[in-house]
């Protein structure tokens, strides 16, 4: 069953068109790779899915239903959690703070959380703005799981992080994907990301150019649509 399907996405800054009818499709207890050069409209379906920005036409889906064009609070409360780019703690808070903060039933738990990332276990008491770079990711990461959600995003999950703790992040990724989390990643690394991956989709200039299997995503492919 799909739980996220979005067809025929057109969004626009102002008069500005940015996606021209953007396929995707993630199924339950699925990861999909979303990928694409800088500026090709990644982050722009991302928000135009979360409802941070209203698109103008065609249809989003979550589990049947549609969301498109609905306030990002009722798009997280039908169980989509984000790990937005940048991190984005709460500075002020406690690593148990920022966990607790917006957590919601179910068995996603700070304990839980804890045993995905032993690091927070050790630096519960302290404030987020103290942690390194990659420990605020893992609290990123915690946090939207704490929201018990259906539908995680990571967005550039590890970006600028040094390679021990992008091996941390995808080994969490990894053991999320073992216990049927469904997961829409959008991340620069392929060779850590393909072999996590169910599905790709590539966007070029707003437009999904490729979806399919990592296995069909060949050297040619990736050089076309992802290479520098």
């Amino acid at each position: 069953m799909s739980l996220l399907e979005v067809s025929g996405l057109e969004t626009f800054y102002g008069a500005l068109q940015a996606l021209f009818g953007v396929e995707l499709v993630v199924a339950e207890g699925e990861v999909v790779a979303l990928m694409g050069r800088n500026g090709m409209g990644k982050t722009t379906t991302i928000s135009s899915i979360l409802g941070m920005i209203r698109p103008r036409n065609g249809s989003i889906r979550l589990a049947g239903r549609e969301v498109a064009g609905m306030r990002a609070h009722r798009i997280a409360q039908f169980g989509v959690g984000l790990v937005p780019e940048g991190r984005r703690c709460f500075p002020n808070l406690t690593v148990r703070e920022n966990l607790v903060a917006a957590a919601r039933p179910g068995r996603w738990t700070a304990k839980r959380v804890n045993e995905l990332f032993p690091r927070l276990e050790e630096r519960h008491a302290q404030y987020a703005n103290t942690l390194s770079g990659g420990e605020q990711q893992m609290l990123a990461i915690g946090r939207a799981l704490m929201t018990n959600p259906e539908l995680l995003i990571l967005d550039e999950a590890t970006e600028g992080l040094a390679p021990v703790i992008r091996q941390d992040i995808w080994a969490a990724i990894r053991r999320l994907k073992r216990e049927g989390q469904s997961i829409l990643v959008v991340d620069k690394t392929l060779s850590e990301m393909l072999p996590v991956a169910d599905r790709c989709f590539v966007l070029e200039k707003g437009r999904t150019v490729f979806s399919g299997l990592p296995a069909a995503l060949t050297a040619e492919l990736q050089d076309r649509y992802l290479g520098v």
